[in-house]
């Protein structure tokens, strides 16, 4: 019984820490691999159809980030619902929970389609556009099938992949998807065929994907029981999330929005090239916190003691990895635009744009840490009005500016908004849910943001010769290299905590101190049973008396009860 305590216990640590790997592994494979397949894409593009076109998409993006606030929050308020549970083990609960999600992600997949068909027909009249209007409707509603299937069919496997860490599986299945849809588009783009077939490539690999995932899931999850009785309590707290999702989408989103009611498709195309560069960065910032999170999830559920250990390591590292890569982003964003965008109809190089960016960037991905420990607790209601007014924030300032600084202007109301909500969000999650002091993860920020400074500024004085695609390749190569180590190494000697903690955990010391524990509880409960069990006599034998036991074949322990056994029976 012990051993098997025992090997539960390595199991469970191991696989946690093996499916984290894995998540962080395949996720950056994957990002790497869709990255160089997807980045010839707009410019083929704007080649090809021009600006307009590929600000129309760009535009079109954005409206379904708008409508997946159909989802009514559902999805993160079950993954908080079932870390306890699949971390326990109790899958009946899991299956009662998961019945409830995939109730309410059906009803959202008919509402969404109807949706998709009422945006194909409307947007194409409300915008100023010389794109005709048939190829408009289709290519919208083409775009918006892959998430019809994912409601529908797709969405609860999802979200049960996303607790158990497995997230590695949805991301392997997503970059062969993503792939295999970005070279058929680009053998479309190459042959000159409409935007149309380009578009309809989405539905076709969205089928394939949904139809292994489902495979998947029914071979290796066995005990998945979806006609259970569906537990709508369990994900009540769906309003409060839903409401932090729509200031989030709201605010993620209103800057093309704006810009694209304001200042025209070309000045979209022109935003969206910059985002789109820097999201290959965010990528893989996003990669690296969703291998850990629901490691991290589970571990605040049911150890809150090491959950702190952890967190402070993961904190560390985080900000260490957002601020390096976010100091090459910046240095190489300007060098990539100017080779990416030649022969382009409008220019697109402008040295204020990468600033803005780069401060938007760090100030949204630089509270995701915290932002965590919010969502562990599961502190939705007591946040939502915060969310709501880092919104109000954005889109107030951004229709102020606008109208006098343009693209700048969107982007200072973004700016303003996440340096209120990312000092809120720090202060709440230690303040309230962790009960201490914030000033720790404050100076990691001082500490990282002075570092990020100096690599650009030492960067501007080197003048790198960035003239072709294959020096600007080199370059980023060994600056990302040098920058990244140089951050690493400056965090770990500044952080000793975080390092010998960081260190504990890829040795397996969690592995370690949970044995320790279980050890302990079995010396405690054997003790325990054998003072109820059995009565302890010292008894004193002549010498060679314990020699003369052995002989005989028998424990000494065992002859001694034997024999005064059978003495006491006869």
């Amino acid at each position: 019984m012990f051993n098997s305590a025992i090997k539960l216990v390595e199991d469970k640590i191991m696989s946690r820490q093996r499916d984290s790997m894995n998540n962080l592994i395949w996720g950056i494979v994957g990002n790497v691999i869709t990255t160089v397949v997807a980045i010839i894409i707009p410019r083929l593009f704007i080649v090809n159809y021009g600006s307009e076109v590929n600000g129309l998409l760009a535009s079109i993006r954005q409206i379904y980030v708008y409508l997946a606030l159909l989802e009514v929050g559902i999805g993160d308020a079950s993954v908080v619902a079932l870390y306890g549970p699949i971390g326990k083990k109790d899958y009946a609960k899991a299956n009662h929970i998961l019945a409830a999600t995939n109730y309410y992600y059906k009803r959202i997949g008919i509402i969404y389609a109807i949706s998709v068909i009422g945006l194909g027909a409307l947007y194409p009249l409300a915008i100023d556009t010389t794109i005709p209007y048939i190829s408009c409707f289709f290519v919208i509603v083409l775009q918006g099938s892959g998430s019809v299937i994912s409601y529908l069919i797709q969405g609860k496997y999802n979200m049960l992949l996303r607790v158990d860490n497995k997230n590695y599986i949805t991301t392997n299945v997503g970059t062969i998807s993503s792939v295999f849809t970005d070279v058929a588009r680009i053998f479309l783009l190459l042959k000159g065929k409409s935007i149309i077939a380009v578009q309809a490539t989405y539905l076709i690999f969205n089928l394939l994907k949904m139809i292994y995932i489902s495979f998947y899931i029914k071979k290796n999850y066995k005990w998945l029981d979806l006609s259970v009785s569906p537990d709508f309590g369990a994900i009540a707290q769906r309003g409060a999330v839903f409401l932090h999702q729509i200031s989030s989408l709201v605010f993620s989103n209103t800057d093309v929005l704006i810009l694209t009611f304001v200042c025209g498709l070309k000045t979209v195309s022109i935003y969206s090239m910059y985002a789109t560069v820097y999201a290959m960065v965010n990528n893989i910032i996003t990669i690296a916190s969703n291998s850990v999170q629901s490691a991290l999830g589970q571990i605040f559920n049911t150890d809150r003691k090491r959950y702190l250990e952890l967190n402070e390591a993961f904190e560390t590292y985080y900000l260490t990895l957002v601020f390096s890569l976010f100091s090459v982003a910046t240095i190489f964003i300007l060098p990539f635009i100017k080779l990416y965008t030649k022969g382009a109809d409008i220019n697109y190089i402008d040295w204020k744009l990468p600033i803005l960016f780069s401060l938007y960037q760090l100030l949204n991905y630089g509270r995701v840490s915290s932002n965590f420990i919010i969502g562990f607790a599961g502190e939705f209601k007591a946040t939502q009005w915060r969310a709501w007014l880092e919104t109000i924030i954005n889109i107030v300032v951004s229709l102020v500016c606008v109208f006098k600084f343009g693209i700048y202007g969107v982007l200072f109301g973004t700016i303003a908004a996440l340096f209120y909500r990312a000092n809120d969000i720090i202060l709440f999650a230690y303040h309230k849910v962790l009960k201490k002091s914030a000033w720790t993860t404050y100076k990691r920020w001082i500490r990282n943001l002075l570092l990020f400074v100096m690599v650009v500024i030492l960067n501007n004085r080197m003048n790198l010769n960035n003239s072709t695609f294959a020096m600007l390749i080199f370059n980023a190569f060994w600056v990302s290299l040098i920058v990244l180590l140089a951050f690493f190494v400056i965090n770990s000697i500044l952080e000793k905590n975080a390092r010998k903690i960081a260190y504990k955990y890829i040795k397996g010391g969690d592995y370690m101190e949970e044995k320790k524990k279980v050890t302990e509880a079995h010396i405690r409960a054997t003790e325990k049973w054998e003072k109820e069990n059995y009565d302890k006599v010292l008894v004193r034998f002549p010498k060679g008396t314990k020699e003369r036991i052995k002989e005989t074949g028998d424990s000494v322990n065992g002859f001694v009860v034997k024999a005064v056994l059978d003495k006491l029976d006869n």
